[in-house]
């Protein structure tokens, strides 16, 4: 075996098939997951399942304790934090808890985790993968609160890479695109009523619509997967790694000034 690897939310779609990916190649894996119907499927696989909800500090600590007892003498060598949540709306009627709600998954959750296995990793000199977003470069209409959790998840896993320079452990960020998950079923299913009486319903199915569209030709899981793989196995691995089908155009996207992005967005869906 090369070590231990933690796999945040690994129930279903990226996390699932990365944890799937690293236990094919030595890795002894942990994969956390919230329901003890999910940690049977796991077992099933060859992966240690962990019962852990990122938002719960005590549950957290037991996860953290479950997976040194099984670890024994071995290192630790890996945590994929990978666990999050969507969530979408125009943020002029956003509910404020749900914005609280996704920024504790994804950034408050990833914060707590990586605290609690940082000790076992400044010993292995390890290494820490963030599953990020290229809506953490590029924040659109009605993306807010996940874009504001990605771009927050950037910028903490940029510090964190630099406050531990001196400890050996590298910090490496993945920012995929569309990827074809059952994350896309809970936005299909979720529902607009509550923006039905704002100057923004007859936009919001048209949105959702396209992202739904979009993901059709979406990567699958394993892409991903094979790119936490690279992440914790090259020698000098890159600080960020898009994964996306068209690298060339996401770099155009990100070198457009906010004007001329603003203007292709308003055509887009203002002027239909």
């Amino acid at each position: 075996m090369r070590g231990g690897v933690v796999v945040t939310g690994a129930s279903s779609g990226i996390g699932r098939e990365t944890a799937r990916t690293l236990a094919a190649h030595r890795f002894d894996v942990f994969g956390t997951v919230r329901r003890s119907a999910d940690a049977d499927a796991l077992r099933a696989e060859g992966i240690t399942p962990v019962l852990m909800d990122v938002t719960d500090g005590a549950s957290i600590a037991a996860g953290r304790q479950a997976v040194r007892m099984a670890l024994g003498e071995r290192p630790l060598v890996g945590l994929v934090n990978n666990a999050g949540v969507p969530a979408a709306g125009p943020l002029e009627f956003l509910p404020l808890d749900q914005l609280r709600h996704v920024l504790e998954v994804n950034v408050i959750g990833v914060v707590a985790v990586t605290q609690a296995f940082l000790p076992d990793l400044r010993r292995s000199r390890g290494r820490i993968v963030n599953l990020s977003s290229i809506s953490g470069r590029i924040a659109m209409p009605f993306a807010g609160p996940y874009s504001a959790s990605k771009f927050a998840l950037e910028a903490i896993s940029d510090s964190l890479r630099r406050e531990l320079l001196a400890a050996g452990v590298r910090v490496i960020v993945i920012e995929p695109g569309s990827v074809r998950t059952p994350i896309w079923d809970k936005i299909q299913e979720r529902d607009l009523d509550r923006y039905r009486d704002t100057p923004y319903a007859p936009l919001l199915p048209l949105v959702r619509n396209q992202a739904l569209a979009g993901v059709k030709h979406g990567l699958p899981p394993q892409a991903v997967a094979d790119a936490v793989l690279e992440a914790l196995t090259v020698k000098r691995p890159k600080a960020r790694m898009v994964v996306v089908r068209r690298k060339l155009r996401f770099r155009i996207l990100r070198l457009l000034p906010d004007a001329v992005l603003d203007r292709l967005t308003q055509r887009a869906l203002w002027r239909r």
